[in-house]
């Protein structure tokens, strides 16, 4: 069994429905969703004339491949409406990356594993640190509570309550 931390986002449409409904596509077709963080919400990170995304980090226990569970997240995101376009950072309905695939690196065409930027983003590194912050990051040797602490990062990351 593999373990697979993801997070979801989206700052277009009905953001919290889109979300549910991710999460459960994602057991049906992915893996069993074993925890998850709270929401928070953050400005957009990147291209910030958009409004504020929506994050929540899930670990999900999957029999797939890295490589086959990212063709099912890219379907999920699909039919949550997320239409991909050259352009980076731009408003979407759904986005979900994999941040951790097991203690794996991959570089292959379309798939770094662990995502690059996770070290980067405290919209990544707090609900990460939520429920995983003694995970080791296999590129940096440091736990991800580490690496929140250490991370320059400015942007706002809000606890959102979905209610």
């Amino acid at each position: 069994m593999n373990k697979a931390y993801l997070i979801l986002g989206g700052n277009k449409g009905e953001i919290f429905k889109n979300l549910q409904t991710a999460k459960q596509l994602i057991e049906l077709h992915s893996g069993v969703i074993i925890n998850k963080s709270d929401f928070f919400e953050t400005a957009a990170w990147g291209n910030t004339n958009q409004p504020n995304f929506v994050n929540q980090v899930i670990l999900i226990h999957t029999n797939l491949s890295a490589v086959k569970l990212l063709s099912k997240l890219l379907l999920i995101e699909e039919k949550l409406g997320r239409i991909r376009t050259n352009e980076k950072w731009m408003e979407r309905t759904m986005d979900i990356d994999i941040l951790f695939f097991n203690n794996e690196i991959i570089n292959i065409p379309n798939l770094i594993i662990p995502h690059p930027f996770i070290q980067d983003r405290k919209f990544v590194l707090i609900p990460l640190d939520q429920i995983a912050g003694e995970l080791i990051h296999p590129v940096y040797n440091k736990s991800i509570h580490t690496l929140l602490k250490e991370c320059v990062d400015n942007l706002e990351v809000k606890f959102i309550n979905p209610i």
